[in-house]
């Protein structure tokens, strides 16, 4: 990754969607009813999107990077 505030905070926003998804696994797994369920599959879901788009807006950042290096 590249060092831009920018780019520190989209890697930040992966490492917290991975801990979403890992939240919301451990939660699932040790829920007791069925509300607590659908917490976790909206944390899950969330988390699922979050990473899918700062993931996205990374390849994004580094196409730029490099499109820059190469002029």
């Amino acid at each position: 990754m590249l060092d831009k505030k920018c780019d520190i905070n989209i890697t930040r926003t992966i490492d917290l969607a991975q801990e979403m998804i890992r939240l919301a696994q451990t939660g699932y797994e040790q829920r007791e009813d069925p509300s607590c369920g659908v917490l976790y599959g909206i944390l899950l879901d969330s988390g699922y999107r979050l990473l899918d788009l700062a993931q996205k807006e990374a390849h994004a950042h580094k196409q730029k990077e490099t499109k820059w290096h190469l002029k």
